[in-house]
């Protein structure tokens, strides 16, 4: 359900469970955590493309699988993808087309470059799901976005539009679907021409400012989202989710 192949330095990593819009189940980010570690570690490797299809780029968690799965407290089924993606040394770019829903969004804060099409619809449903938002979001969000703009999607939860994530630094420029991916790709293939110092020095000199400061928040955030899911309003939120009703709060 995870694709990973590399040509011309590239490694393309790609979610294909199309049939249920790649939504990410526990073996998902098991996969894809190791699929991004393979290619931070392959010398061939010089930077690495992260895509779903141009219609579908994810739906976020699959809800029944992730409530199903065991876990111990403060720990979480994307632990994998948490400990590789904000740590990659080499550069990564997002193509992003459709639903790009939870973690589906929150991922793309990590990416050095993202790419979205029109079509692409973001949400950080997280809040209505009587959880909280997880993967750095509620620090990287408001250092992106300003505060007031990371509140009305962090707390509303509510769809947002390609455009929207442009103007909130999420996504750096918006392409045609019918280009998207082959505009992504050569994205990535002109970063892997680079000298591949520069580039691990320079994301380095960029980020080793808010290193600290982001990893004590994904720990923070981990941890209160464990603790949320066995409350009564996330209860109730995820059952009207998985019957298809209002919630009752």
């Amino acid at each position: 359900m995870i694709r990973s192949e590399t040509s011309a330095r590239v490694a393309r990593v790609r979610f294909d469970r199309i049939e249920k819009k790649n939504a990410i189940t526990v073996e998902m980010y098991a996969q894809l955590g190791a699929a991004l570690a393979a290619a931070e570690a392959d010398p061939q490797v010089r930077a690495v493309l992260l895509h779903g299809t141009a219609e579908c780029f994810t739906a976020g968690n699959d809800v029944a699988d992730f409530l199903n799965a065991p876990r111990s407290p403060g720990a979480s089924p994307a632990r994998a993808l948490f400990d590789t993606l904000p740590h990659m040394k080499k550069p990564v770019v997002a193509a992003v087309g459709g639903p790009a829903v939870g973690i589906g969004s929150t991922m793309l804060l990590h990416c050095d470059l993202v790419y979205a099409a029109p079509n692409a619809r973001f949400q950080l449903p997280f809040v209505p799901l009587g959880i909280v938002p997880e993967f750095g979001s509620t620090f990287v969000l408001p250092m992106l976005a300003g505060y007031q703009r990371a509140a009305k999607l962090l707390l509303l939860g509510q769809p947002f539009t390609a455009q929207e994530a442009f103007e909130a630094g999420m996504v750096s420029e918006l392409v045609s679907q019918d280009k998207l991916l082959e505009h992504a790709s050569q994205v990535a293939m002109a970063l892997a021409a680079l000298p591949p110092e520069s580039i691990r020095l320079t994301k380095r000199l960029m980020k080793s400012r808010y290193t600290e400061a982001l990893a004590a928040t994904i720990e923070e955030e981990t941890r209160i989202f464990t603790e949320r899911l066995s409350s009564p309003e996330a209860k109730e939120a995820m059952s009207a989710f998985l019957e298809k009703r209002k919630p009752r709060f």
